[in-house]
């Protein structure tokens, strides 16, 4: 027998959700069904709304949640009803290269969910969950290695957050640049995730952490959370990180937008020598500009991060163990909480670059 949820059904690009009855297929081999308590709304949502990234449609996007076990397919060990949980939207394999050559976060099956349906609409349409997770439910049905058993301390909401913006943000700063105490950071874009790097670089006892953002309105909620200096962006950005980093530039700088343009700060306001982390997802279209010379002469190192170099099994315990010490303060970062009927304004929140990240509550 099915289970049928409420839902939030994108049928078209850039049509707005629709709130629907899904009818969950039972859990087979290797597959748990996970009763959702709270769900993040991140800007990689918007974009597969929008079609700038891919999903087959129709879907339930969300793919930052976390919940409790409701029920276990045959074979699945280590998991039991009653389990909470947070979702791992790109499990690995552990037997593909990648996952094999230490990095699970780039296994060649890891969005392999996103291609099957897991439900139907009331008339028997097939629906897809977006990004393999489909959050934005009452209920879902994933792969058993899409979810990361959750340590224990960890308040629900916060426990959503950790399956993207944190761990994404968190591990950009610490697994994929390596910030060191005494480096200078700065972050362009203080969404969930720039929120969270901006953070991991205080952790990491960077000084000075920099953020850097459109609207004048993300000043205070950036110096609560870490930043030792706020800047807007503008025309004279690079000129005025220069000014707060002995006229050098940033030692390490984040990209967090998934924008050519703002991929281009980051470079720009970066140290001869230095190091730019593009962490936010941009358009297949979209290309960024660099000359020649400047690549040789600046000695930059520009790179891409996906999902923050993160093994959740092995990263959702560190992460949960900052925020049970205080090192991570999520609860802050949560400027808006919504039921399930709220993502569209949720998404034009986001479109407007207005506040930091927008939770769903289910229960």
């Amino acid at each position: 027998m099915s289970t049928t949820v409420s839902a939030a059904v994108f049928a078209g690009i850039g049509e707005p959700p629709r709130i629907e009855r899904v009818a969950l297929r039972e859990p087979g081999p290797g597959r748990v069904r996970v009763r959702l308590a709270a769900a993040g709304v991140c800007h990689s949502d918007l974009s597969l709304a929008d079609g700038v990234l891919p999903q087959r449609l129709p879907s339930v996007l969300g793919h930052e949640g976390a919940g409790t076990v409701e029920a276990v397919g045959p074979g699945v060990s280590g998991l039991q009803e009653g389990t909470p949980v947070v979702l791992n939207w790109t499990p690995p394999c552990r037997s593909c290269w990648f996952c094999e050559n230490g990095e699970p976060y780039l296994c060649e099956h890891g969005l392999d969910a996103a291609q099957q349906p897991y439900g139907d609409l009331e008339d028997g349409t097939e629906v897809y969950p977006g990004l393999g997770a489909a959050a934005f439910a009452d209920a879902t049905v994933v792969p058993a290695n899409g979810v990361v058993p959750l340590p224990e301390g960890i308040e629900a909401g916060t426990a959503a957050l950790l399956g993207c913006a944190v761990l994404t943000g968190w591990g950009a700063v610490t697994n994929t640049a390596g910030v060191a105490a005494g480096q200078s950071a700065a972050v362009i874009g203080l969404g969930g995730v720039g929120l969270a790097a901006l953070q991991a670089a205080a952790l990491a006892g960077a000084d000075p952490v920099i953020a850097v953002d459109a609207s004048p309105a993300k000043r205070e909620l950036a110096l609560a959370l870490g930043a030792t200096h706020f800047v807007q962006a503008g025309a004279d950005l690079a000129a005025r990180v220069r000014e707060l980093t002995g006229g050098r530039g940033a030692d390490h700088a984040f990209e967090v937008v998934g924008s050519s343009t703002t991929i281009r700060a980051a470079w720009d306001i970066s140290r001869r020598g230095g190091a730019v982390t593009v962490v936010g997802a941009g358009a297949l279209d979209d290309t960024v500009a660099l000359s020649a010379l400047e690549i040789f002469h600046q000695a930059r190192t520009l790179r891409g991060c996906f999902y923050g170099s993160c093994d959740p099994d092995r990263d959702v315990p560190v992460v949960a163990a900052h925020v049970r010490r205080g090192g991570l303060d999520v609860a802050t970062m949560v400027t808006d909480e919504v039921g399930l009927d709220g993502l569209p304004d949720a998404f034009q929140r986001m479109r407007d670059g207005k506040g930091g990240r927008t939770l769903i509550r289910f229960t």
